[in-house]
C-alpha cells in the first residue's frame, strides 16, 4: 500500500453533483482530493474553516506573486491617473487656445457661418476603454476566490482516511481470495 499524503486540494463540483458531507451529511459541492487522486471526500466549506478539522497550507511563492500583482495594479492605476490629468490639462490648454483663435477669427470674419469644424472627441474613447478595463478587473476579482486551495487534515481525521483505505484494500484482497478455488480446503481423499 502506498502511503496517503496529508495534502488535500480543494475542488468544486456542480451543484447538481453535490453529495453528502463527510462531517454533517448535508449536500456539498466542495471536494477534498489527494494530488494523486487516490482518495477524496465531500466536505462543507464551513468545515474547512474549522481549525480542528484541517489547516490550510499556504504557498509562500503564490502569496508573493499576489502581492506583486497588487502592487503592479496600484502602480498602473497611479500612472493612469497621472496620464489622465496631463491629458485633461492639455485639452484645457487646447480649448483655451481654440477659443482665443476663434475669437480672433470671428473678429476678422464676421460672415463666417460654418462653426462646426470640431474634431471628434478622443476623451470619450479613452473613457470607454477605461470603463471596459475596470469591468474586466471587477470580473476577475469577483471570480477569483481568495480562500486557501490546499489543506492538511488534522491527525484524527487523517488517521480515519488511512484506516478507511486499509479496510478497502483488505476487503478487496478478501474478495479476490474468495474467488480463487484454491483458497478453500479440498475434500479429503482416501479410503477407509
Amino acid at each position: 500500500m502506498a502511503t496517503l499524503p496529508n495534502i488535500w486540494h480543494l475542488r468544486r463540483v456542480a451543484d447538481t453533483a453535490a453529495k453528502a458531507c463527510l462531517i454533517c451529511h448535508k449536500p456539498s459541492s466542495s471536494v477534498l482530493i489527494t494530488p494523486n487522486n487516490k482518495d477524496y471526500f465531500y466536505v462543507c466549506p464551513v468545515h474547512l474553516k474549522d481549525r480542528h478539522f484541517c489547516s490550510p497550507i499556504i504557498d509562500e511563492a503564490e502569496e508573493e506573486a499576489k502581492k506583486k500583482a497588487e502592487l503592479m495594479a496600484k502602480e498602473i492605476e497611479k500612472v493612469k491617473k497621472e496620464y489622465e490629468e496631463k491629458q485633461q490639462r492639455k485639452k484645457e490648454k487646447d480649448k483655451e487656445k481654440k477659443d482665443k483663435d476663434k475669437d480672433d477669427k470671428d473678429k476678422d470674419k464676421d460672415n463666417d457661418k460654418d462653426g462646426s469644424g470640431k474634431k471628434p472627441d478622443d476623451g470619450k474613447d479613452q473613457m470607454e476603454r477605461d470603463d471596459k478595463i475596470d469591468a474586466i478587473k471587477k470580473q476577475n476579482t469577483s471570480t477569483s476566490d481568495d480562500s486557501p486551495r490546499i489543506f492538511a487534515l488534522h491527525k484524527n481525521f487523517y488517521q480515519m482516511r488511512i484506516d478507511r483505505m486499509r479496510n478497502m484494500e483488505a476487503a478487496k484482497r478478501n474478495r479476490q481470495r474468495l474467488q480463487n478455488p484454491l483458497f478453500f480446503p479440498s475434500v479429503p481423499s482416501g479410503g477407509l
